[in-house]
């Protein structure tokens, strides 16, 4: 970390899976997400340092509840739309990242995809694009230079290892797979990567809900529907390009002009497209 800069903090969490071979279908139990999401929470460092009291503070209504570890998939309906609202209250910004992944089964052009962590590698580095752009733009603004520590929740299968070298492919340019965006590698470098279990930092388990609440506005349910109710109470925390929160703190891929999914998914999708 460069002696003098000010630092940003971004825990990493996904929703789904990448699983490719059986897709869910409604109305019938079991197979794999059509969705898979990559979500960021991003703070300064003095908001990190809050991060178990606002923690602490999302989960004090529940008074039955036992411990401090949240999981947004435990949480009843209505526990979870508060713990949205409260955290809106909060000073972070948010990125999620959906893959659409009915898109990439039957297709030779994205086989690749089918090997393990590789969609999972490909979705975090579309959401180092964004939030790297995102701190460069906040220290230029406050007159300052940034670095940005990145803290990823430990999943069962992932090679962290793997995950830096190919953040060091894209970095020195020999990564062939094409992306518009770019990682700002003034802000960021691979060496600024921990893993930690969910329970461990609270900033993991605030990840999860942002990440959760998004990837339920779009992964329909066992009878086909979605609940973007969550979404929308966190929707004003989506870094924003220009004043658009599409295509940047909620990104979907493919792009939403080429995207096939539902129309219902289109539709809030869309909704992010405004200023």
């Amino acid at each position: 970390m460069a002696e003098g800069r000010v630092l940003y903090h971004a825990y990493i969490d996904e929703a789904g899976d990448e699983g490719l071979g059986k897709l869910k279908v409604q109305g019938v139990s079991g197979g794999q997400s059509q969705f898979f999401a990559i979500g960021a929470f991003l703070v300064s460092a003095e908001s990190d340092a809050q991060l178990a009291r606002w923690r602490d503070d999302l989960v004090k209504p529940f008074p039955q509840r036992k411990g401090r570890d949240l999981h947004f998939r435990d949480l009843k309906h209505e526990q979870k739309v508060a713990v949205c609202h409260a955290l809106a209250e909060k000073p972070f910004a948010a990125c999620v990242v959906l893959s659409y992944k009915p898109t990439i089964v039957d297709s030779s052009k994205y086989k690749i995809f089918k090997q393990p962590q590789h969609l999972y590698n490909y979705l975090v580095r579309f959401t180092l694009e964004r939030i790297t752009a995102a701190v460069r733009k906040r220290a230029e603004r406050e007159g300052h230079e940034a670095s940005l520590m990145v803290t990823f929740s430990r999943r069962q299968g992932t090679d962290y290892d793997v995950m830096r070298e190919y953040l060091e492919l894209i970095r020195d340019g020999k990564e062939k797979l094409y992306s518009v965006g770019k990682i700002d590698w003034s802000v960021f470098d691979p060496v600024n990567i921990r893993v930690e279990n969910h329970a461990v930092r609270a900033g993991l388990q605030l990840s999860d809900v942002i990440t959760s609440a998004t990837y339920a506005a779009f992964e329909p349910g066992l009878y086909g529907h979605c609940e973007s109710g969550y979404c929308d109470a966190i929707r004003r925390k989506y870094i924003r390009q220009n004043g658009v929160a599409l295509n940047c703190g909620l990104t979907l891929i493919p792009r939403l002009t080429q995207n096939p999914m539902p129309e219902v998914q289109r539709a809030f999708a869309a909704s992010f497209s405004g200023k």
